[in-house]
């Protein structure tokens, strides 16, 4: 069953968001940095695991990141809430419009 949730973690303050499969593997990951919650990552294992087998991840995680690379339930998840699959998706949706519009302007500016 696929399980939706976020976590902040103060320290790094960012949320981190997150799509798991009944194993407990990140499906997708989405992290929102700082006051603002500027979008750092919007990444999806299905994609990585693609761009890595056609040798663009270096390009794929400087445009979306990377998931996390355990299941969750080898890591803490710092005090976990759970969010409907319509919350998560509001929210993956905003961030990998901004990941795409970064890499768009990366790529105008010769960056």
């Amino acid at each position: 069953m696929t399980r939706w949730f976020r976590s902040y973690w103060a320290e790094e303050d960012t949320w981190f968001y997150f799509e798991v499969d009944a194993d407990g593997w990140v499906t997708r990951q989405v992290e929102l940095h700082g006051p603002f919650e500027k979008p750092g990552a919007a990444a999806s294992s299905t994609e990585w695991e693609a761009a890595r087998q056609a040798g663009t991840l270096a390009d794929y995680e400087a445009t979306f990141g990377a998931t996390a690379e355990v299941p969750v339930h080898e890591w803490d998840a710092h005090e976990p809430q759970d969010l409907t699959a319509k919350e998560f998706e509001a929210v993956w949706i905003t961030a990998r419009a901004t990941c795409q519009a970064r890499a768009r302007a990366r790529s105008t500016h010769g960056a």
